[in-house]
């Protein structure tokens, strides 16, 4: 009832305490500052107007790179300079002396000569790359070579080494049997001329003339053709033969008195008469002991590559009968006897019809 009681002229709101000036005045103050803080239309129409005049856009400003590195770094010193360590210098200098160009100029010129000495003998016809060169004998001598022999060839590469040893080993026993012979002679003269000592020399010279030529021709030249040819029939005659050469080197070794060689036997025989020539002598015992071991390694070496090739028995019978076959000599001989027996029976029929006549 008291709102009927009020005066309706007068101010609404006089009674409110908000509306106080003091307490309005700080509120409207509290307000402006708010709105000026946080007002997030500000910036927005600063930018605008900014973009409404002519000056263009200015990008952020972007931070600055690194400076990339190079991919081959130069260095920053020069490297030291040579110098030749202490083994180097005390070797010298690898500058060829005027020995040396001198020597090469002259090997130089020696195989120039050689080819064209080989030329001039190709443009005359007279040149053969295989001509016979072993032994290699000079040319004054009136016997010239009688076979051609070059191991690195002939010879396929993985056997050349095996060929090669095999070679040394016969020239290493011819060594010994002109020792055999010098020590022999040695021994002759202090034991004294008997029997058995003469025999014993003369034996020593036969086997140092009959031995190296047979050896060479019986055993390394079928080994030779063997591994040249993969022939299966030369194997075969290298086996047997160089396996009687084998117990020819133990019968050496042994030096049976009146033998011929300076084995063991004689050795210390010699020694209780020369101590200097039976010392001697056992050496030379040493020496065919030698042989006759390399030779047992070196048959079974030659044996084991003998399985590799391929070869066999069969293959041996095989070119054995086509040697003989395609031989000159027997085909003459086969044709001579072959005219010969038609000769023999034409007459015997001749004979018979004359009888048949009568």
């Amino acid at each position: 009832m008291s709102d009927y009681d009020s005066n309706p002229f007068a101010d609404p709101e006089a009674g409110n305490p908000f509306q106080d000036p003091s307490v309005t005045q700080v509120t409207g103050a509290a307000q402006q500052t708010f709105t000026e803080e946080f007002n997030p239309f500000a910036e927005q129409g600063r930018t605008t107007a900014a973009a409404g005049k002519t000056n263009p856009v200015v990008p952020p400003p972007q931070k600055p790179q690194p400076a990339q590195q190079p991919a081959v770094m130069r260095p920053t010193e020069e490297p030291p300079a040579y110098s030749p360590s202490a083994a180097q210098q005390a070797q010298g200098p690898a500058v060829p002396t005027n020995e040396d160009l001198i020597k090469r100029q002259e090997e130089l010129e020696r195989k120039a000569a050689e080819l064209q000495r080989k030329e001039r003998e190709m443009a005359a016809g007279t040149y053969n790359a295989r001509a016979n060169n072993w032994p290699p004998l000079p040319s004054w001598c009136p016997v010239g070579p009688c076979f051609y022999q070059d191991i690195s060839v002939d010879i396929p590469l993985e056997f050349q080494r095996t060929v090669k040893m095999m070679y040394y080993l016969w020239m290493f026993h011819v060594v010994t049997l002109l020792l055999n012979v010098l020590m022999m002679v040695a021994y002759v003269a202090a034991v004294g001329v008997d029997l058995t000592a003469g025999i014993g020399l003369g034996m020593a010279i036969l086997f140092t003339l009959l031995f190296p030529a047979c050896s060479f021709c019986c055993w390394f030249r079928p080994l030779y053709k063997a591994f040249r040819s993969d022939s299966s029939f030369n194997f075969f005659v290298f086996f047997f033969i160089f396996f009687f050469q084998f117990v020819v080197h133990v019968i050496q070794a042994v030096g049976i008195g009146g033998w011929g060689t300076c084995g063991w036997i004689n050795g210390i025989t010699a020694v209780t008469v020369n101590p200097g020539v039976g010392a001697i002598m056992l050496i030379i015992a040493a020496f065919f002991t030698i042989s006759a071991v390399l030779s047992i390694i070196f048959l079974k070496k030659v044996h084991s590559l003998y399985r590799t090739t391929g070869a066999s028995f069969e293959k041996a019978q095989a070119e054995f009968t086509e040697g003989v076959v395609s031989n000159r000599g027997v085909q003459q001989a086969a044709g001579q006897f072959g005219a010969a027996a038609a000769k023999g029976a034409a007459r015997g029929a001749m004979s018979s019809a004359s009888g048949n006549q009568m």
